[in-house]
């Protein structure tokens, strides 16, 4: 009997720890006590409640008890409704309060529509007190006069609040600083201008307000270095030589094709045209033998006719033979 009171007993003791336990999970009182000696009112049931929406009392009270002690006015409801939305309570609070201490306009609207929106608000804030430096890629960009400058410059940004929300980010201002170098270097008359004046770059580059639309205001941009590159110009100048040499080739080519083809051509016609004297040619006997026949030749006119082509052709060989000889020798040294 003493057994199973003893039992009865340490069963009693452990549900009762348990729920204990259970009670102050539900019940931080020493979240309670805390914000009470901090002067902010927080109760039981608000607690409760944040267990329940699982809301993590801590922060909530945490970041109520910082914004209290730094001025700030605002409520548990506006806290838990930010913290339900996905949003960065602790860091929203630094911001308010950075900005409070360094005079910068921002409500708690502002901020949790910045924190919600993806920035880090607290480092937009310091951007706004301490203004960022962002170095750009080299920038390659030609003059007039052909000759190719490399340059670099350092942006000096301050976060523009209004337009954190929406406004383009970092990425855009070095694109648009980048544009406006290669027009500015582009536009000068030679590259010794831009290398004795490089601050001509950037008068230019702020005169075309390079930060509308942006999270970000531009206060300066400085030429870090320019480095002279190639020669664009003549470069571009020996590949239009290039390409003009193999145009000429290419016509030239075309046209000993065309005088090939016609050669061809011409011996075509003059095997075509052989081939038809010949032909005409083979007609003859048959034109003698019927002259005979009909009486129209006689065999005198026929030996007329042999002797003059045998004459013909005894002219054409002494001929050939005279223009063959070396006329420039004298008469005693032919052999």
């Amino acid at each position: 009997m003493e057994i199973d009171n003893s039992m009865f007993i340490l069963i009693s003791a452990f549900a009762g720890l348990i729920l204990i336990f259970i009670f102050l999970y539900f019940v931080p009182v020493n979240l309670w006590i805390t914000a009470i000696f901090s002067n902010v009112k927080v109760g039981i049931g608000e607690l409760i409640g944040m267990r329940i929406r699982k809301v993590p009392p801590s922060i909530i009270v945490n970041s109520l008890i910082t914004a209290t002690k730094a001025g700030l006015d605002l409520t548990t409801n506006d806290l838990e409704t930010h913290y339900l939305a996905g949003g960065n309570v602790p860091n929203v609070i630094r911001a308010l309060i950075s900005a409070d201490k360094a005079n910068i306009s921002i409500t708690f609207k502002q901020a949790t529509a910045i924190d919600l929106a993806g920035r880090d608000v607290f480092e937009a804030v310091q951007i706004s007190v301490n203004p960022k430096v962002i170095n750009t890629p080299n920038v390659a960009a030609v003059a007039a006069d052909g000759i190719q400058l490399i340059a670099k410059a350092r942006v000096t940004v301050r976060a523009n609040i209004a337009q954190l929300v929406g406004g383009a980010g970092e990425e855009t201002i070095l694109a648009r600083v980048g544009e406006g170098i290669v027009t500015s270097i582009g536009s000068a008359h030679n590259h010794k201008s831009v290398l004795e004046n490089p601050d001509k770059i950037s008068k230019l580059v702020l005169e075309r307000g390079l930060d509308a639309g942006t999270a970000f205001e531009i206060l300066s941009i400085d030429i870090a270095d320019i480095d002279v590159g190639t020669n664009i110009g003549a470069k571009l100048q020996i590949d239009q030589a290039s390409a003009d040499l193999k145009v000429a080739e290419a016509r030239a080519e075309e046209r000993r094709a065309m005088a090939v083809a016609l050669e061809q051509e011409m011996k075509a016609r003059n095997v075509e045209m052989r081939a038809k004297v010949i032909e005409a040619e083979a007609e003859v006997p048959k034109a003698i033998s019927e002259a005979f026949r009909n009486g129209q030749l006689g065999i005198m006119d026929y030996y007329k006719m042999e002797n003059i082509k045998s004459d013909t052709s005894m002219r054409d060989s002494i001929a050939g033979s005279d223009t063959g000889k070396d006329s420039s020798k004298p008469k005693g040294d032919r052999k």
